[in-house]
């Protein structure tokens, strides 16, 4: 797990203080994702999002248009915004799964 945290800080994804021992939380410049922890190291990442003020909010596809949706929340997502919250997800499949 030592090299799976090593690898995530050097992307610049910060693990998130939380209560939660199943999983971490990770964050970087505002995309966030969960990550569970079992004792071998660090595995099954999900979904990533954005944080917001009202929550976390998933990336959703209408059409050709990208939102982040949470509870009771919407906002229309850039395509940098869009871009970004890809390369998050390809950094931690990186970091903690060995792919990418």
């Amino acid at each position: 797990m030592t090299a799976q945290l090593e690898s995530l800080a050097a992307a610049g994804i910060h693990i998130v203080p939380s209560e939660i021992a199943s999983h971490l939380i990770v964050e970087r410049d505002g995309f966030v994702a969960f990550i569970e922890r079992r004792e071998h190291g660090l595995c099954n990442i999900g979904a990533p999002g954005l944080a917001t003020e009202q929550g976390f909010a998933a990336l959703v596809w209408r059409g050709e248009r990208a939102f982040f949706v949470g509870k009771g929340f919407e906002q229309p997502a850039s395509e940098q915004q869009v871009q970004d919250l890809r390369a998050f997800a390809n950094d931690l499949e990186k970091a903690v799964l060995g792919r990418g």
